[in-house]
């Protein structure tokens, strides 16, 4: 069963588009993996995604919601739709638990022990079980990332889009939280990635997309993509990453 589907998206900021045309499916459960270089278009499809970014042209259905203006139907959406970034976001001045406790609170109007009994869960979903308690500042990056995660875990999303979350990590720190997405992946969580870790993609996604001035140039499993790109561009792009 398709979770999301995007037909002909179009965006332009200004007179400069960033995508033309973006068609793609995935099934319920699959991890797609959008390649390509720095101002492909990669981060606004993933924001166009989550509503973050309205569309000129085209359709979305994600999560059983149609991509619309409607402010209360973006909301609805994004309860579905979790979406982590490069930076973590998280609140300084309170602790990993009440982070993550916070939007299930006052989005989901869950009760203190309820939402506590959710950090709970994600957070050794995500191998941080003991830092309930701790502070962001008290973290490594790749443990504020992990925490990123869980805080979006906790709204119990059906798709979750993961914008360059590793990009700001030293090695080490990447793996971490590589690991913690590959884990998610085995449990069934359907997910869209941006990222730049071609071994990563290779090994755990579905399938790749790679992306090119704001198109998608080709898009197929990872063995049948990265064995046989078909276009000059992909074949340029892989030289100078693999």
């Amino acid at each position: 069963m398709s979770v999301l589907e995007v037909r002909g998206v179009s965006k332009s900021f200004g007179t400069v588009e960033v995508l033309r045309d973006i068609s793609l499916e995935l099934e319920q459960g699959q991890m797609l993996a959008l390649i390509g270089r720095s101002g492909s278009g990669k981060s606004t499809l993933l924001r166009c995604l989550n509503g973050l970014e309205r569309i000129d042209a085209g359709s979305i259905a994600i999560a059983g919601h149609h991509m619309g203006r409607d402010p209360a139907a973006l909301r609805r959406l994004r309860q579905d739709v979790g979406i982590v970034f490069q930076a973590y976001n998280l609140f300084p001045h309170l602790s990993v638990g009440r982070n993550i406790m916070l939007a299930p609170r006052l989005v989901l109007r869950r009760s203190d022990a309820e939402a506590e009994a959710k950090a709970r869960e994600v957070l050794a979903a995500v191998g941080l079980s003991e830092k309930f308690d701790a502070y962001p500042d008290q973290l490594s990056g790749g443990q504020q990332q992990r925490v990123a995660i869980a805080r979006s875990l906790a709204m119990t999303p059906k798709v979750m889009l993961f914008d360059e979350v590793t990009s700001a990590l030293d090695p080490e720190l990447t793996k971490e939280v590589l690991r913690t997405m590959e884990t998610l992946a085995e449990t069934g969580m359907t997910m869209v990635l941006v990222t730049h870790e071609m071994n990563f993609a290779r090994r755990v996604a579905d399938r790749v997309a790679f992306m090119h001035a704001g198109r998608i140039h080709e898009i197929a499993p990872p063995d049948d993509l990265f064995a046989a790109p078909r276009t000059p561009e992909l074949q340029q792009f892989l030289s100078s990453m693999l």
